[in-house]
């Protein structure tokens, strides 16, 4: 199972009786997340955020690419009820799904993507959780359809800065089996799947964003 218990720097706040929650990072990073998508995520087509969290960014991808049809998915029923309040009035968005995409099976029913986004999930989860994930995400894509990974990563094997050394830490005592994933790993790991990496992009806060392809077969 994903595990939800998130460490204090990853808060949720209510933001009041609608039903919305806001998470912090979320408000800090979605102009980034947004101009980012704009260069490298398709027009058109179906797209699938993993983990949708509050529904805040999902709302902004929605805005700012209004020809993809977006499927937000959950694993918390609070968080689901957040991401509907946020995009209920949004045509390109369909009712959030609840989902561990941590268990294996779900391509089965989410095939056919143009676009998958995963944002701040892998340093949350173990190494096995984060391999089935990326696993799915390479059997749901659609052929040249996208990847977007985001988070906060190792730099061949090494962390850069006294905030992430700070976080990782506060996260590996949590949970051994948690923490920081290494960028080599991730991009080793896309292209065991079958995922073409086409690049690797510096964001605010020491943040990376792996876009990667499933190629024509």
């Amino acid at each position: 199972m994903i595990k939800r218990t998130l460490p204090s720097s990853a808060s949720v706040a209510n933001a009041g009786e609608d039903g919305k929650l806001v998470a912090p990072a979320a408000s800090r990073n979605a102009d980034a997340l947004c101009a980012m998508l704009q260069d490298w995520a398709p027009s058109q087509g179906r797209a699938l955020e993993i983990a949708s969290g509050t529904g805040q960014h999902v709302r902004a991808f929605a805005e700012t690419l209004p020809g993809l049809t977006w499927q937000p998915t959950e694993i918390d029923p609070h968080r689901r009820l957040s991401i509907d309040a946020y995009s209920r009035d949004l045509p390109n968005v369909a009712q959030a799904k609840e989902m561990d995409a941590a268990l294996a099976g779900w391509h089965r029913r989410l095939r056919g993507q143009d676009l998958i986004i995963l944002i701040n999930l892998v340093h949350l989860i173990s190494w096995l959780e984060t391999e089935t994930i990326i696993s799915e995400v390479a059997q749901s894509l659609s052929p040249n359809g996208r990847f977007i990974l985001y988070g906060p990563f190792k730099r061949a094997g090494q962390l850069t800065s006294d905030g992430d050394i700070r976080f990782h830490e506060a996260l590996t005592l949590q949970d051994p089996e948690i923490g920081y994933k290494d960028d080599e790993d991730i991009q080793e790991l896309l292209k065991g799947v079958g995922l073409k990496m086409l690049e690797s992009v510096e964001m605010p806060a020491n943040n990376l964003a792996f876009v990667a392809e499933r190629p024509v077969a």
